[in-house]
C-alpha cells in the first residue's frame, strides 16, 4: 500500500481556499481547481515507493497484475478504470459534454493522424476513454445536468421581453420534442447563429427584473444573471433555461453519463469518473471549444438528472452504486467503537476527509491517513479494514 500525493490543477474557476484547506496546503492566492488521485498520465498522483515519489501510472504499468488484478488489467488494457478527484468551483465550469467510448477512441485517432500534440491547446481528445462521472457533495454544489422538458423550457421563456427569448420559445414550441431541444440548443451555440453580446445581456436583465417581479423559477433566473456575469456575452447563459438545475447537499450525489451535457456552477465535491481527460466544451469557459464534436456525442433526451441514493453496507459504509463498469464510489463514517471492513474489490484509492483513520490491508499493509492523506491499495493487498475517528472515501472496481 503507498502513501499518494495528488496532481493539483490550478483552473481559472477553482477557489483560492478550499482544496488547499482540505490538503493542509498553504494558500498562495491563486486558484486551485482539482486534485487527482488517480493514474491517468495528464496529471498522475505520485506514490511514495521506498520513501520515494513515483508516479502512480508507472507503478501500475511495472506490474500491472498484481496492482489492477488480472480481470481489472484484462479489461482495462493495463490501466486504473477510474480517476478520483477532489473538485472546488468557485465559479462556473465550462458548458461541456464528454465523449462515448467508441467516439472517443475515432476522434484520438483522427488528431493523432492529423499530427496534433496531445498538450496542444486546440486538442480535444487527450485519451481513447469516455468519461462518465459521479459527484459526490462535500458542501452545497450547484449544477446543471440534462435537458429539460422542452414544454417546460418553453413556459420559462414566457415574461421575458426581448427577441432572444421570443424566438427561442417560438422554436420550442413549434418542435416539442427531442429534435427541438436539440435544435434549440444547436441555434444558440453555434457561431453562425448564437446571440450576440448585447442580446445575452439583454436576457439576463429580462431575467433579473423577472425575480423582482415574480419569477416561475427564481433558480433558473439566478443561474443566467450569475453566468452572464461570470461569461459577458455568451450564450452559454441563455442555455441554462433548457437545461435541469441541480443543487446537491453534503452527501448526496448525481451520475452524469457520457453524451450529458453539463457545467457545474459552484461547490466542493469528490469526483469519480472512468479514467479520462476528454472534455468537449460548447462555451462559457477560455478554453477550447469544439462544437462539431460536441454535437456528434450530444444526448438530447429531456430526463430528469440521475441522484444517486446510497446503499449502506456492514453498517459504518455507503456505496454509491453508478451504472458503469469503470468505478463505484463508497463513503465509511469511522468511529472509536472498533474496525470496519471496507466493502470493495480491485485496485482502490482511500482518501480520508475527516479525522484521523488507520488502513490496513490482508497483507499486513498498514496507513495512517489524516484529513486530506490518500492511499493506494492494489489489488493484490487484498481485503481493507480501517479503525479510527473519520470519514474514509474509497474508490474501486466493481
Amino acid at each position: 500500500m503507498y502513501r499518494l500525493t495528488p496532481s493539483t490543477q490550478a483552473y481559472a474557476w477553482g477557489s483560492t481556499t478550499a482544496i488547499p484547506d482540505l490538503l493542509s496546503l498553504v494558500p498562495d492566492g491563486h486558484p486551485v481547481a482539482e486534485a487527482w488521485f488517480g493514474a491517468h498520465p495528464s496529471a498522475p498522483a505520485l506514490a511514495h515507493v521506498d520513501g520515494s515519489p513515483v508516479r502512480l501510472d508507472a507503478v501500475i504499468a511495472a506490474d500491472p497484475e498484481e496492482t489492477l488484478g488480472a480481470d481489472v488489467a484484462s479489461r482495462s488494457e493495463n490501466r486504473l478504470p477510474y480517476l478520483l478527484k477532489i473538485i472546488a468551483a468557485a465559479s462556473p465550469i465550462s458548458l461541456q459534454v464528454h465523449p462515448s467510448i467508441q467516439r472517443a477512441r475515432v476522434g484520438y485517432e483522427l488528431e493523432d493522424a492529423a499530427g496534433t500534440p496531445l498538450d496542444a491547446r486546440e486538442r480535444s481528445y487527450r485519451d481513447r476513454n469516455h468519461k462518465p462521472e459521479l459527484v459526490y457533495a462535500l458542501t452545497r454544489f450547484d449544477a446543471m445536468v440534462g435537458f429539460r422538458a422542452p414544454r417546460r423550457a418553453a413556459e420559462l421563456l414566457v415574461g421575458l421581453d426581448t427577441p432572444l427569448a421570443a424566438e427561442l420559445r417560438a422554436r420550442l414550441v413549434a418542435d416539442p420534442a427531442q429534435s427541438g431541444v436539440r435544435a434549440a440548443f444547436e441555434w444558440l451555440v453555434s457561431p453562425g447563429t448564437r446571440p450576440g453580446i448585447d442580446e445575452v445581456q439583454a436576457f439576463a436583465d429580462a431575467c433579473a427584473k423577472r425575480l423582482v417581479d415574480g419569477s416561475p423559477s427564481p433558480r433558473t433566473d439566478r443561474t443566467v444573471i450569475r453566468l452572464a456575469a461570470a461569461y459577458p456575452g455568451d450564450a452559454g447563459a441563455v442555455t441554462s433555461v433548457l437545461l435541469n438545475p441541480v443543487t446537491l447537499r453534503p452527501g448526496e450525489a448525481v451520475f452524469v453519463p457520457a453524451g450529458t451535457v453539463h457545467a457545474y456552477l459552484h461547490g466542493v465535491g469528490v469526483e469519480i469518473m472512468a479514467n479520462s481527460d476528454n472534455v468537449l466544451r460548447a462555451g462559457l469557459t477560455q478554453k477550447h471549444i469544439d462544437l462539431p464534436e460536441l454535437l456528434v456525442n450530444l444526448d438530447a433526451v429531456a430526463a430528469p438528472p440521475i441522484r444517486i441514493a446510497p446503499e449502506r453496507v456492514f453498517t459504518s459504509t455507503e456505496i454509491y452504486y453508478a451504472p458503469v463498469d469503470d468505478f463505484e464510489l463508497s463513503v465509511t463514517r469511522l468511529t472509536d467503537e472498533g474496525v470496519a471492513r471496507i466493502p470493495g474489490r480491485g485496485p482502490r484509492v482511500l482518501l480520508c476527509l475527516e479525522g484521523e483513520v488507520e488502513v490496513h490491508t490482508e497483507r499486513n499493509g498498514t496507513l495512517s491517513l489524516c484529513r486530506g492523506q490518500a492511499a493506494f491499495a492494489p489489488a493484490g493487498e487484498g481485503a481493507v479494514t480501517a479503525w479510527g475517528d473519520g470519514v474514509l472515501v474509497q474508490a474501486d472496481v466493481p
